[in-house]
């Protein structure tokens, strides 16, 4: 049986073959790999501290700066109460006073007795000089004496302060008798607010932003009541330990002048403080891929303009930017726009990012 005989290429033929085969599949390949790409349009930016301030916000009420409570420094009977609550006064006015009957016999008893006193100092001294009567005589004349003048001087106290006056202009803010009503010494009976000294928004503080606000920073006080506008205020005291129920520190913002404002309005204040400096850096949402329990991904840009796969672990959004705690520091090159065309190892073209 004939047949066509089958040539087969010889080795020269096949090795040729062979290599352009590689050849062409070295080329496909080279020509996908990120280093023979051409550079890809993505827009970058220079990672940044997050923001060192932070606002701290909280809700207050609003008071006279001094609001001061009034009383008697000594027990009586209320003879009258010249003002009620929402009075406005003016310094030196007489509130309220005892009934000075009580005192003005004490003041009587204590002066007759510092006469007599004194009598039977001035005839001990005398017998003294002529040698009738020992020293030790004489000294305890002089110290009867001395205890009748101060007797003296407490009743005359006693009477002068049988009246409360005020102590500066203001309004009367609580008052707690009534004429006729029996007060005990040191008892509260009114409340004036000194409207010269001007209004605060007291706000309560935990101990960690209270440790951050100083006195003087300004701060955006809300009193809804007065204005609808944010009124700048400053902040003008701290206390120097805590509320023992509480265990928070109030801090006063003095307010500007306003015939609105009234004490037991509420208001809340955003004041701007230092945050920790705890190396987190904030870099634009777009910027962010493969986001997973959170974490994700961001591409870094090399010297060369080449980018590098980086994970990342991201704290609170800010605005429209993302606080990350880790895999990035402070001026550091991202992509922030074209991720989702890049591969790693890829040369970038940067672009500016549109608006």
């Amino acid at each position: 049986m004939s047949g066509r005989n089958i040539h087969f290429p010889d080795n020269r033929f096949l090795t040729f073959f062979s290599a352009a085969l590689l050849f062409g599949c070295s080329a496909t390949d080279a020509e996908e790999s990120p280093q023979n790409r051409a550079p890809v349009p993505a827009a970058t930016t220079i990672v940044q501290s997050a923001n060192q301030n932070e606002v701290i916000t909280a809700a207050g009420t609003v008071r006279l700066r001094r609001e001061t409570e009034l009383g008697f420094t000594t027990s009586g009977q209320v003879a009258s109460v010249a003002y009620e609550e929402g009075d406005r006064v003016n310094q030196g006015a007489i509130l309220a006073a005892l009934d000075k009957s009580t005192v003005s016999a004490e003041l009587e008893s204590a002066r007759a007795e510092l006469d007599r006193t004194k009598a039977e100092f001035e005839r001990i001294q005398s017998l003294y000089t002529d040698g009738w009567v020992t020293k030790a005589r004489l000294e305890q004349a002089e110290a009867a004496t001395r205890s009748a003048q101060a007797r003296v001087n407490a009743s005359g106290f006693a009477s002068r302060t049988a009246r409360i006056r005020a102590p500066g202009n203001g309004i009367i803010l609580n008052r707690n008798i009534d004429a006729g009503q029996i007060v005990s010494a040191g008892q509260t009976v009114m409340v004036i607010g000194e409207l010269d000294q001007g209004f605060v928004l007291k706000v309560p503080l935990t101990d960690i932003d209270a440790a951050r606000v100083r006195v003087g920073m300004r701060a955006k006080v809300s009193v809804p009541a007065v204005s609808s506008e944010p009124i700048d205020a400053v902040v003008s005291e701290k206390d120097g330990r805590a509320d023992a129920r509480t265990g928070t520190f109030e801090v006063s913002f003095r307010l500007p002048a306003n015939n609105k404002l009234r004490s037991g309005q509420l208001g809340s204040v955003d004041i701007a403080v230092s945050r920790s400096n705890d190396g987190s850096v904030t870099i634009p949402a777009t910027a962010i891929f493969g986001v997973r329990s959170g974490e994700g991904l961001v591409f870094v840009v090399d010297k060369d303009k080449r980018v590098k796969r980086r994970n990342i672990v991201i704290g609170k959004l800010t605005d429209d930017n993302l606080e990350i705690t880790s895999g990035l520091k402070d001026g550091d090159v991202i992509v922030s726009r074209g991720v989702e065309k890049l591969r790693d190892g890829d040369r970038i073209k940067p672009v500016r990012p549109a608006k």
